[in-house]
């Protein structure tokens, strides 16, 4: 059975494999080689204890499987990551774990959430009910500069 629990520090390893299980699958077709390269290797963010510290990160599991996870920077209201194993895609789990985060924002008083798209995942927020605020470039700390789509969402709290 599908559930979701905060992130704990102990899963930020599994939860970094998990997200370059799913750029590897899902940015393969938006991205050229000399960018995906860098990007699929690049270390864990040194914000990630923080963000999970904070309670701002939910695990999709099964028993014996992490699912995916999302990340809500809850100080600046920023999703910061939604990622869900290829293997597990088309189940809705990327768009149960947004609601939770907004369910989260919500709690907080928030009213607006923002966030940087990779491409491939522009129609996936779209469907959430994030619009387009424009494209951008983000200067990945790895030396790489990626693509990407700044989206909001001002009215939510059941995706």
């Amino acid at each position: 059975m599908l559930t979701l629990r905060s992130a704990l520090l102990a899963d930020i390893d599994a939860m970094w494999a998990l997200r370059t299980r799913a750029l590897r699958h899902g940015c393969a077709g938006h991205y050229p080689a000399e960018v995906l390269g860098p990007w699929l290797a690049a270390p864990v963010p040194r914000s990630y204890p923080g963000l999970v510290a904070s309670s701002g990160a939910v695990i999709a599991q099964e028993p014996g499987a992490m699912l995916g996870y999302a990340i809500l920077d809850l100080p600046t209201s920023e999703v910061d990551a939604v990622f869900v194993d290829p293997q597990a895609g088309g189940r809705g789990i990327g768009k149960m774990m947004l609601a939770a985060l907004e369910r989260m924002a919500l709690e907080r008083g928030c009213k607006r959430l923002h966030l940087s798209a990779s491409l491939n995942a522009v129609p996936f927020y779209e469907a959430a009910g994030f619009f387009v605020l424009r494209t951008a470039v983000y200067a990945h700390p790895c030396g790489i500069a990626l693509d990407c789509v700044e989206m909001e969402k001002s009215s939510f709290g059941a995706i």
